[in-house]
């Protein structure tokens, strides 16, 4: 299943509410979205996806879909966060089923070692396990979850000792040394009915209202549209929070596959190709002794002279400019200069 959603905050100007980051071509030609689909499409492994999306994203990921393969739908009246979004697509699921479950806005390097990691974890799976993709840690990051390696399952996965998500600077930190704990990628492997039995024991009045807005709801061909009297009940709340740091049948594999989140300008820039001096650029531009610059342009002639670990982005009438240090706090622009 793959989750696709995002308000188009973090990644502005370019990433906005009608055209968010799943939608862009972040890295590389395709979007990021279209590389989920593509990661997931070798039919020997992977069944035809589900999509769980909003209204706002609805013809975006039906056409990008219906150009790649056949796919489910089901439309969220609102968003309610994963927990909710993952249990509509479990709801909708045989109960052995089990479902990968995808963010669509992630990129991956090595696409042969995501299918690998995700054929080791549908093993454990289909012991009970709910089953997440850790990243190596390589800085302490506030913006992930993290999660503590327990005793080996088998070759290929542990056991998790503690579900956390995003600890302050200093506990991450903490973390980092230890050299016990990995990123939680947000990717995950379950069987539908496992999740939902989980769901069911630590947020019960959650799973109540998302069975009852199933039950309730209506199919148009390859769309499911849950109803939207019993949805609006459910309280936002992430799979992590809800479920994860709870359960006592926690596992993960570690994957080795070149992830990023695509979270922030500075992740863009690492994730795309540099030249010898660390730039990247996209659109009419002119680096002049630079270091470690990422300059994107639409249309306006953008020229950069001597700086060093900045970002520019202009976008039709909208142009940011950012160290790399400040990137993480473009959503605070929002408020002034959301369109």
């Amino acid at each position: 299943m793959i989750l696709c959603g995002g308000s188009g905050t973090r990644l502005w100007p370019l990433s906005r509410d009608k055209r968010a980051k799943p939608f862009l071509p972040l890295v590389g030609t395709e979007t990021l979205f279209e590389q989920t689909l593509l990661r997931c499409g070798d039919r020997r492994y992977f069944k035809s996806p589900i999509i769980v999306t909003g209204a706002a994203h609805l013809e975006h990921a039906r056409s990008e879909a219906a150009a790649r393969q056949a796919a489910r739908i089901i439309v969220e009246p609102e968003a309610k966060d994963t927990a909710a979004a993952v249990a509509l697509a479990a709801l909708r699921s045989p109960e052995d089923a089990v479902l990968l479950v995808c963010p669509s806005d992630h990129h991956i390097v090595d696409s042969s070692a995501f299918v690998d990691r995700a054929l080791a974890a549908a093993e454990l799976a289909l012991d009970g396990w709910l089953v997440c993709f850790g990243i190596p840690a390589r800085a302490p990051q506030t913006r992930f979850g993290y999660i503590r390696r327990g005793q080996p399952l088998g070759t290929d996965g542990f056991k998790v000792d503690q579900f956390i998500e995003k600890p302050d600077l200093a506990r991450a930190a903490a973390y980092l040394a230890s050299g016990e704990f990995a990123w939680n990628s947000g990717i995950f492997a379950l069987r539908a009915g496992d999740y939902l039995r989980e769901l069911t024991k630590h947020r019960p009045e959650l799973m109540k209202a998302v069975r009852a807005s199933v039950l309730n709801g209506s199919e148009e061909g390859e769309l499911f549209r849950p109803d939207a009297a019993y949805f609006r009940h459910i309280v936002p709340e992430s799979m992590d929070y809800a479920v994860m740091e709870h359960t006592d049948k926690a596992a993960m594999v570690d994957a080795h596959m070149g992830w990023s989140d695509i979270g922030t300008w500075c992740a863009v820039q690492v994730a795309r190709d540099r030249d010898e001096d660390g730039n990247s650029s996209r659109g009419p531009v002119e680096l002049v002794d630079c270091q470690n610059v990422l300059v994107e342009s639409d249309g306006p002639r953008v020229s950069v002279i001597g700086l060093e670990d900045a970002i520019v982005i202009v976008d039709g009438n909208d142009v940011m400019i950012t160290t790399a240090e400040a990137a993480p706090r473009v959503g605070k622009l929002l408020a002034a200069t959301r369109r």
